[in-house]
């Protein structure tokens, strides 16, 4: 039977649990009676009758007492009683014979938590597999352990210098002193001098100030990073300054594709096209020069419409056209956060099913796993990084030649 929080507070007082020891040697106790509860189920499948039930028995072989045996588990080593028969041609599932390590069990339940399974899901779930009810709260209690991880990963020590750093939000509900709010999870990818990609960190962020920023900075140089060659970040309020107070070297690119994405926001639906068309003219130009003649036309045409547009554009000017300085290669990797967006993408998959995360440490521990799951396929170094390394090293390389 699965206990509600008000059970579960109660079964934890009457145990004595007040300390992380006592809820580990709590939870090894519980992992026993899991673990023995669908070992007996399977022998049970096995032999095809339950015990002591004679009237559906149609073999003869019969259980035959049990064999003690120790394992571990994330909790620490646990003592089980494995049923055997008579005939020793049982083989357990859950804890194989030979197996010394039962944690595969609780990892399972964290990779179904990873992949956006609620833990009620994940309760059903084992119920359908094993026939046993595992509660909502010792699926939390599991799953919690995940924050450690994500803490440590939180604080890792990082490489002295980025090639480039991208900056993005995707945005989720939280519960936020007893209201519903909508809160940006910002992302942090950096690819470093050899090519790779990696997720730097996460924050969660309600307001935006240039002091926000700031203390985000000097997070990352706290933790190693001393040089950052380009950050590509969206119109973030405050942002630019903070980079300047703490990577003053660094170059700063708005993201061309949230810059269109803000121009067409109010645009009529039948005029979105061809003003797109000629937005495309600006970024695509050859040249700065050609990009600031585009966007004259551009202001010619569309700002007795929609003024504000081109103001944007004017305003932003010298970080959105950060990527001119450099050839095709690089240009295609600096002018957008696109190298985020699949990770967004993840990130509002799994939070799919959450609806609303109660607090933030929920939101951290669940978006954390699928970042786990994302940095799987980040093996490979970015597609042709030797030219774009070569050409970065040409535009970089009093503050590379170091460490080359």
């Amino acid at each position: 039977m699965a206990l509600d929080r008000d059970e579960l507070k109660k079964l934890l007082k009457e145990k004595g649990v007040e300390s992380l020891d006592d809820f580990n040697a709590f939870m090894r106790q519980v992992s026993k009676e899991v673990v023995e509860t669908l070992l007996d189920g399977e022998l049970t499948d096995h032999l095809g009758y339950e015990k002591h039930d004679q009237k559906t028995k149609s073999t003869e072989n019969v259980r035959n007492g049990y064999t003690p045996k120790t394992v571990k588990s994330k909790f620490g080593e646990i003592d089980l009683d494995v049923p055997r028969d008579r005939k020793s041609d049982f083989e357990p599932q859950i804890v194989k014979k030979r197996q010394k390590d039962i944690s595969g069990l609780e990892e399972k339940i964290i990779s179904m938590y990873a992949k956006g399974m609620t833990t009620w899901d994940i309760q059903a779930h084992i119920k359908d597999l094993y026939g046993y009810e595992i509660s909502p709260e010792t699926v939390s209690s599991i799953t919690d352990k995940v924050m450690e991880r994500a803490r440590e990963w939180q604080g890792r020590p990082l490489e002295s210098v980025y090639a480039l750093i991208y900056m993005d939000a995707v945005f989720l509900k939280m519960r936020l002193e007893g209201h519903v709010r909508n809160v940006a999870l910002y992302t942090i990818i950096g690819i470093n001098l050899d090519g790779q990609k990696e997720c730097l960190a996460l924050w969660i962020c309600e307001t935006e100030s240039a002091k926000y920023w700031l203390s985000v900075l000097n997070e990352l140089k706290n933790r190693g990073v001393e040089d950052v060659l380009i950050f590509t970040v969206d119109n973030l309020k405050g942002i630019s300054e903070a980079i300047e107070a703490v990577y003053p070297r660094a170059e700063v690119q708005k993201c061309i594709v949230h810059q269109i994405r803000n121009s067409l926001r109010y645009v009529s639906w039948k005029e979105r096209k061809p003003m797109a068309k000629d937005l495309r003219r600006i970024y695509e130009a050859a040249t700065e020069k050609e990009g600031a003649a585009a966007l004259d036309e551009f202001s010619d045409k569309w700002d007795k419409r929609y003024p504000h547009i081109s103001a944007s554009w004017r305003n932003n000017w010298d970080e959105i056209v950060t990527f001119f300085k450099y050839p095709p290669e690089i240009r295609t990797l600096v002018y957008t956060t696109n190298p985020i967006e699949s990770l967004n993408r993840k990130i509002k998959k799994v939070a799919k099913n959450k609806s609303i995360f109660p607090n933030d440490q929920a939101l951290i521990k669940q978006v954390y796993l699928a970042v786990e799951e994302a940095a799987k396929k980040w093996t490979f170094r970015h597609r042709d990084w030797a030219m774009i390394y070569s050409q970065l090293m040409i535009y970089f390389g009093d503050r590379l030649g170091e460490r080359a």
